[in-house]
């Protein structure tokens, strides 16, 4: 009977991490990275606003969470671009 390849767990990306990747990947860590490809920024989501933007919690009762899903639906938009746009309203911010 043939032996079933041994994994442990999963990579972010649910690649299988075999005995055979953590060599490879030691192996490349051994031989070390370049610092400054390492730290430099990668795409990501769209800049909003002239900084880097923060992310706030706020807590919503089922009716509100509701009424603002409904509303993101009907609008074509995300929820947290309707909350975005209900403060500049309510904060007389542009």
């Amino acid at each position: 009977m043939a032996r079933k390849k041994q994994t442990h767990r999963k990579t972010a990306s649910g690649k299988p991490i075999t005995d055979k990747l953590v060599k490879r990947l030691a192996k490349e860590a051994e031989a070390g990275y370049d610092v400054d490809e390492t730290l430099r920024r990668r795409p990501g989501r769209p800049a909003i606003g002239s900084a880097p933007a923060s992310v706030e919690s706020v807590r919503l009762e089922p009716e509100l969470r509701d009424a603002l899903t409904e509303r993101a639906e009907r609008d074509g938009e995300t929820s947290s671009s309707v909350i975005r746009k209900a403060l500049r309203r309510y904060l007389k911010v542009s």
